[in-house]
């Protein structure tokens, strides 16, 4: 709780200290501020809502909008979408997104992840929108608006 320690600790690639004893109120204030400057609020599930590039997913009533189009979705699209935008950029295999989805249910044919992903890309990507799914052959999905190779 020294000066020096504080000094050594944000030297040290901290982005903020908080001393102890705290108010629960200073940290939360901080941690919003914190995900102002990241910009990963607008990508937080705090509010209810996901925002990936021009995508944005109300969870708590299964609708997606992009730019001016409202987007139904059934209970495992939104499921499906949600898990793709909390994992942005990253791989997701097929057996990844089959444990999710299906976390406490008997897993489906293989197949299900197949015709839901293309479920879902009628429905997020149409005409000119840029594609944000992205087939990984052989390995899964990707999901955002730049595609990493």
């Amino acid at each position: 709780d020294t000066l020096d320690d504080r000094v050594q600790g944000l030297d040290a690639g901290a982005d903020d200290y908080l001393v102890k004893p705290f108010e629960l109120r200073e940290l939360l204030a901080r941690v919003r501020a914190l995900l102002r400057r990241t910009g990963a609020e607008s990508h937080s599930n705090i509010t209810g809502k996901l925002v990936v590039a021009d995508l944005e997913l109300d969870i708590e009533n299964q609708i997606a909008y992009r730019h001016t189009r409202i987007i139904e979705l059934s209970q495992k699209e939104s499921q499906l979408l949600q898990y793709f935008m909390e994992n942005t950029g990253q791989l997701l295999t097929h057996s990844q997104i089959l444990l999710h989805l299906w976390q406490n249910e008997e897993q489906p044919s293989s197949n299900v992840i197949a015709a839901l992903i293309r479920l879902l890309r009628r429905k997020v990507e149409v005409m000119d929108e840029t594609p944000l799914i992205h087939t990984v052959y052989g390995k899964g999905y990707r999901f955002g608006s730049a595609v990493v190779e």
